[in-house]
């Protein structure tokens, strides 16, 4: 993809498996970067027939007898994502120079103190005469947005062909990792979930990811992260590999969509202070190493320090607050996630599950136990998948038939791993609790089945969307819809176009209009106060020094994050509307901490 500067400072991150799937198709053209979950292998192939159809270009279907089958799938649908995209793109920019509405309405998209954006309005007050000189500055300065991918790096299954278990290169996240560095583009692979060394270890295996003699680097490693030490450890992990971290993309831990990965109390505004301040010293520890490196591997060394970005995300709704991420902390774009299931044009989404998604109150949003993870999962109450499964439960045949096993990560029963959602595993689970059933009182007994039974088939239930909104036949087991937006969605409540989001996002509209919502970082604050007591009100006698001191860490570092926001609100020249209400607030949080901490702990075992 191009190399020239971003055109927005804005991003859409991976959501789901579907949801983004072909986000770059509908908007790369526009500018706008997004990122695609490249985990379901059987969904990239069906999409690779739907777009494959739909712009009438050959093709030939990759089936699981196909040797590699799953990277052969990855790389060709990327592939032909990246022939679509360029091919609107250059049709897009013809259009800007052929049609005074088109640019007008692709200025009226652009950020207010976009330089291309003045430039752009320098040829319309010219009388749009000088189609060559503008033809000229388009091809020049206009950029289509990236194709990134996302890999969660934990979901990496081993595989077998019957009882031969294959090399580790043929593992999920391995093959997925494969078919992205076999393809023709040139943009970012983003990995989310925490380090997995034998797979930071195999992006060695392709030389796209190293810098060549020009320094340019043709694919990036973008790394999710949730603090500044997970990314020094991280990021100086791949680079002792030669391989140099491009974004450090930080997210909220618990204001956000997908899996919710809290952090031990840290709040996301001085976590990314902390980034501000040592920047420069990530930049200088990585690179020493990195330099290293290459100088082993005998390739080229860049001459000074590749760039690098931070850029955040996680439960932003105004422009403000937009604006405030990017001035306040030198962040270079932001992103905007559940906003856009909103938006039809920009996301995968069946019209069921997005007039829920628009009908929903801040009560509908919760951290639910679905996950086959363990996780905690973002979750929105009425989605069709919870229709379903609570009908297997009724009729005594809990769990799902499991016919992707992309999280049959638990081995608990074999070497190759069940999932804890499929019927298989949670058939063994209550047969063996009603064996035990004595053990229980019966509102432990429905507990311990509730625990049980709950697991949702996310590799289903986040896939069936697409197939929803194409009118693709599924097959198999009904399981519906799954979904995990951010609670931040509570507060956009109808369909909205892409170009009413982009002007919402850069301030020239507003579609949060006579809406009571919380600033982000408050709101954040009071999810980590509410997990916190969830914490502390799971503590005992018997509790141990290690949970004790965990405990203790993380209301000590929401204590100094409610410090930090007090004296950057007090101090900030945004938010000046809102100032004496956000101090009030961040007072009650404080007030609301300390209490809950001194009635619930009888122990007195919080220092």
């Amino acid at each position: 993809m191009s190399n020239k500067k971003n055109n927005h400072t804005f991003h859409i991150p991976v959501m789901g498996l579907a949801y983004t799937i072909d986000s770059p198709i509908r908007i790369a053209q526009y500018g706008i970067s997004s990122v695609v979950s490249i985990t379901d292998d059987d969904l990239i192939e069906k999409m690779r027939a739907f777009y494959s159809e739909k712009f009438s270009i050959p093709y030939q279907e990759i089936s699981q007898k196909f040797n590699d089958y799953r990277a052969e799938r990855i790389t060709h649908y990327l592939n032909l994502m990246d022939t679509i995209v360029n091919d609107k793109f250059e049709k897009f920019k013809h259009e800007l120079t052929e049609s005074k509405s088109a640019l007008e309405n692709y200025i009226a998209l652009l950020p207010n103190k976009s330089e291309l954006k003045k430039g752009l309005q320098e040829f319309m007050e010219e009388g749009f005469s000088i189609k060559e000189t503008l033809k000229n500055f388009v091809e020049k300065n206009v950029s289509v947005g990236e194709i990134d991918v996302n890999i969660m790096t934990k979901v990496d299954k081993e595989n077998y062909i019957g009882n031969e278990k294959l090399s580790t290169e043929f593992n999920d996240a391995h093959a997925a990792l494969r078919g992205f560095a076999n393809s023709n583009l040139s943009s970012s692979v983003v990995l989310s979930a925490g380090l997995n060394p034998r797979l930071y270890s195999y992006f060695e295996n392709f030389y796209d990811f190293f810098p060549n003699e020009n320094s340019f680097l043709k694919k990036k490693i973008i790394l999710k992260v949730s603090d500044y030490r997970s990314a020094l450890i991280q990021g100086s992990f791949l680079a002792k590999k030669g391989l140099w971290v491009s974004e450090y993309r930080i997210e909220s831990g618990l204001n956000c969509g997908g899996h919710a990965f809290a952090t031990d109390g840290l709040l996301l505004g001085p976590i990314l202070e902390e980034f501000k301040v040592k920047r420069t010293e990530l930049i200088n520890a990585t690179h020493e190493l990195l330099v290293k490196a290459l100088e082993i591997k005998e390739m080229p060394i860049p001459n000074e320090p590749l760039s690098l970005k931070i850029t955040a995300q996680g439960g932003v709704g105004t422009a403000e607050e937009h604006e405030f991420l990017l001035e306040n902390y030198n962040l270079e774009t932001i992103g905007w996630g559940s906003p856009f299931l909103l938006v039809p044009e920009a996301t995968s989404l069946d019209k069921e599950t997005r007039n829920l998604l628009a009908k929903a109150k801040e009560d509908d949003f919760y951290l639910s136990n679905i996950s086959p993870l363990g996780v905690p999962f973002n979750s929105i109450k009425g989605v069709s998948n919870d229709f379903w499964k609570q009908k297997r439960i009724d009729d005594n045949k809990a769990g799902s038939s499991c016919p992707k096993k992309f999280l049959a990560l638990n081995k608990e029963y074999n070497e190759e791993g069940l999932c804890t959602a499929s019927k298989k595993y949670q058939d063994k689970k209550l047969a063996e609790l009603e064996e035990n059933k004595g053990q229980f009182s019966l509102n432990g007994f429905i507990k311990q089945k509730t625990l049980i039974t709950d697991k949702a088939c996310l590799c289903v239930g986040l896939a069936n969307a697409s197939y929803m909104e194409n009118d693709m036949t599924i097959k198999g087991q009904q399981q519906g819809v799954v979904i995990c937006p951010g609670p931040n969605l509570a507060y956009f409540d109808k369909e909205i176009s892409l170009v009413e989001m982009v002007q919402h996002i850069y301030g020239n509209t507003n579609i949060l209009k006579n809406k009571n919502r919380p600033n982000m970082f408050i709101n954040e604050l009071k999810m980590y106060v509410d997990y916190f007591i969830k914490e502390i009100n799971t503590l005992t006698a018997d509790s141990t020094n290690a949970k004790l001191k965990k405990v203790t860490s993380f209301k000590n570092n929401i204590i100094e994050g409610i410090e930090y926001y007090s004296n950057l609100f007090s101090n900030s020249n945004f938010f000046s509307l809102d100032k004496v209400t956000l101090l009030k607030e961040l007072e009650d949080y404080k007030k609301q901490l300390l209490i809950n901490v001194k009635s619930t702990d009888k122990y007195h075992l919080i220092a």
